[in-house]
């Protein structure tokens, strides 16, 4: 388990992955609507998309041994084995803006994305056969 590091009033960031405040309050208020106390947000990464991977988040209450774990703002982060290769050094972040509002992934390991941001590539991968610009 990694230790948290608190870079700011507003972020909370371990050594793998920066959940910002905004992102620690929706995943909360996510839970406590639904009534799902002492569940976590898992993310991950899957095949698919535009671009060759896409995220995923989904509300976990099994959490498995070879997961990484973490905790911001009283919130349980969890990451599978695979995809945390994927997702170090990424920034969790929710925006409420004009055209909608959503989880939005910074990750430094993606060198193409789609439009739309859900899906990417890594330097590792081969060139997508389909358009970076649209899903």
């Amino acid at each position: 388990m990694a230790l948290l590091d608190i870079t700011s009033d507003f972020d909370v960031q371990t050594h793998e992955i920066t959940l910002t405040k905004a992102a620690a309050d929706a995943v909360r208020e996510l839970i406590e609507k639904r009534d799902l106390e002492g569940y976590s947000l898992r993310v991950y990464v899957g095949g698919g998309g535009c671009s060759g991977y896409q995220y995923g988040m989904a509300l976990e209450g099994n959490i498995r041994a070879s997961d990484h774990v973490f905790e911001a703002e009283g919130v349980k982060l969890v990451v599978d084995e695979m995809s945390i290769n994927y997702l170090r050094g990424a920034v969790i972040d929710y925006v409420d803006e004009l055209m909608g509002s959503g989880f939005k992934i910074e990750n430094p390991n993606a060198v193409a994305s789609c439009g739309c941001g859900h899906s990417f590539r890594t330097q590792d991968d081969a060139a997508p056969t389909s358009s970076d610009s649209s899903c």
